[in-house]
């Protein structure tokens, strides 16, 4: 390969700022990452000893490389509060990284209403970014696209904000990313008199239809553009033409593409420029199409349209994913010769490709590579290095990789990071991996992190077979904290007939004693009859009534020991006994065995 450009070198100034890694790694060396006052007095005094003033850019710099490790990225943002006016004065971008930061942890309003609270307090407006940030950790992140659009109806009141019509587009932009365009199409519609629709507008709501493979409503987006006399831009071809390739409408997509190099002739905003070519070199080369993207990719320069760096991106992608990856490193060599500065999602992409093709060895070569051309590793990138290393049996060098992330000298790691390092303990089923496993949960949770509910208890049945028991309380004790955690254990037995219908009445009652709350559902068909019944009483049931037991236990602290050990009976027999209506004899057929019913409690 050719040697890689050098970066340009750092302008020299008379007064060096205060580097950001450097405070960086003050904060994270810091003994509390509790968002305490007494925490947060004791590193504004560190960082005042390390920096003896902190510009806005700076504080941005050191938020930005603490991103994955929020709660110490927020205690640093309130020691920044702590400091006199002139160490640091804080800036709108600054409360902005903050806001965004708080409003992913879990129960963010707290911290978000506290930080909007400084705007005014330090006289300072709120940018164009302050609440679309809202709308998208609310919409997108915490799935709840209704807070959102109350946020969005309250703001007038409850900050003083003006709703207009860039702001109401930001709402439609967080909805459309959830994955709701009909809730944002039904609000364009309630609110069309007060902010009637422009261009970005309908550029949103044909992304959103997109994002959902409705690509007929977004054609409809573009059809309204037209009739409301609005002339649609670039980008509303290029939104659709990604549509099409996103549904999987292939040929659909060629002729679009096609039409806009026909119309381009009279019309320049039909014209594909470098986005389209782009779509359409990864469109066509996702779906197996290669020498197709290749022959694109090379009509771009003939029709006057240079290809970008994201160009060569996507044609190493499709290399890499359908190709030959030396292919793809040939590519990459064309990059350079060209005088084309690869950017870190050439070097991720690449390294992909070598990784997949079983080169790690090569992959780890070009990440150093990538160093000292001046392009820093991404936590993707590494994440790529560490799940092919342990798919390849090298969990050493996995865990190396991760040991350097967690330094905090390139990049911190996410939960991506963690969840593919607990997936990789279960490989060995050695005792140790599990107590790496149980490590690595309480460190994501300590930076901000849940696991997924499956991946916890399987660290948490893991620990239980190897008999661990101190790690396995302290999960446990976990469990019962956070409610997106907590086990629900089901078990179930069906006896439904194809001719019955099901009816619901539940029960629920708590068993003191082993810390085990029961949610008992029985579901009562009557044979031949399929219309559900709105109660249930014994004087209307008949023999022919067959129960069928669903048995939802909510496992407390010392409610799982009960639960593998050999008492799993006991609590099943106090749920039969709480049954009342006819035919109960089923049950005693359906959970005879004791062994039988633990099975089913630990699936």
């Amino acid at each position: 390969m050719p040697p890689l450009p050098r970066p340009p070198p750092p302008p020299t100034s008379a007064a060096q700022a205060p580097c950001p890694r450097q405070i960086a790694a003050v904060v994270l060396n810091h003994p509390s990452s509790a968002l305490t006052p007494a925490s947060t007095r004791s590193l504004s005094v560190s960082l005042l000893a390390v920096a003896p003033s902190l510009p806005t850019p700076v504080a941005d710099s050191v938020l930005k490389l603490l991103w994955h490790h929020a709660p110490r990225a927020l205690l640093f943002f309130h020691s920044l509060l702590q400091l006199p006016p002139r160490a640091h004065a804080v800036g709108p971008s600054t409360l902005d990284l903050a806001l965004d930061l708080s409003a992913r942890l879990r129960r963010p309003r707290q911290l978000t209403n506290s930080i909007l609270d400084l705007f005014p307090r330090h006289r300072l407006a709120f940018t164009p970014r302050t609440f679309p940030i809202l709308f998208e950790r609310l919409a997108v992140s915490q799935r709840r696209p209704d807070l959102a659009v109350r946020l969005f109806l309250s703001l007038h009141r409850s900050h003083r904000v003006a709703q207009d019509l860039p702001l109401f587009n930001s709402l439609l932009d967080a909805l459309s990313k959830s994955r709701h365009a009909g809730k944002a199409a039904s609000l364009v519609r309630a609110l069309e008199q007060r902010f009637p629709p422009d261009v970005v507008t309908y550029n949103t709501l044909a992304d959103g239809w997109c994002r959902v493979k409705d690509t007929s409503r977004a054609l409809d987006m573009l059809r309204l553009m037209v009739e409301s006399g609005i002339a649609p831009t670039k980008t509303t071809y290029n939104i659709i033409l990604k549509g099409f390739f996103r549904a999987g409408q292939l040929r659909h997509a060629w002729d679009f593409f096609l039409q806009m190099k026909k119309r381009g002739i009279k019309d320049d905003s039909c014209k594909p420029d470098v986005v389209s070519y782009t779509t359409m070199v990864h469109g066509l080369g996702v779906a197996g199409q290669l020498e197709k993207a290749r022959k694109v990719f090379d009509e771009m320069s003939k029709e006057g349209c240079a290809p970008s760096v994201a160009t060569y991106n996507a044609l190493i992608q499709v290399i890499c994913k359908k190709g030959n990856v030396e292919d793809a490193v040939t590519v990459f060599d064309d990059i350079l010769v060209k005088g084309y500065v690869p950017n870190v999602v050439t070097y991720t992409v690449l390294i992909r490709g070598l990784c997949h093709a079983g080169k790690i060895d090569r992959g780890l070569k070009l990440l150093e590579r990538m160093k000292n051309g001046g392009c820093e590793p991404v936590v993707q990138t590494y994440n790529v290095l560490i799940r092919y290393s342990f798919e390849e049996g090298e969990m050493e060098k996995g865990l190396d990789l991760f040991g350097t992330m967690s330094k905090g000298e390139e990049c911190l790691p996410n939960q991506d990071t963690y969840n593919i390092i607990i997936s990789a303990m279960f490989t060995r089923k050695r005792a140790e991996d599990m107590v790496l496993a149980a490590r690595m949960v309480e460190e994501m949770v300590d930076r901000g992190y849940l696991p997924r509910r499956f991946m916890f208890n399987r660290v948490l049945n893991g620990l239980m077979l190897t008999g661990n028991q101190e790690l396995s309380r302290k999960l446990l004790r976990m469990q019962e904290k956070y409610r997106r955690l907590q086990r629900e254990i089901r078990l179930s037995e069906f006896l439904l007939s194809e001719d019955c219908i099901s009816f619901r009445n539940t029960h629920r009652w708590s068993y003191d004693e082993s810390n085990v709350q029961i949610s008992l559902n029985c579901w009562y068909a009557r044979s031949g009859k399929y219309q559900p019944q709105p109660t249930v009483s014994t004087e209307s049931q008949s023999a022919a009534t067959v129960p069928c037991l669903v048995i939802h236990l909510k496992v407390g602290v010392f409610g799982e020991r009960v639960l593998q050990g050999n008492r799993a009976q006991e609590v099943i027999d106090l749920a039969k006994s709480r049954l009342r209506f006819p035919g109960a004899d089923h049950v005693d057929v359906l959970l005879k065995k004791t062994d039988r019913a633990s099975l089913h409690l630990h699936r």
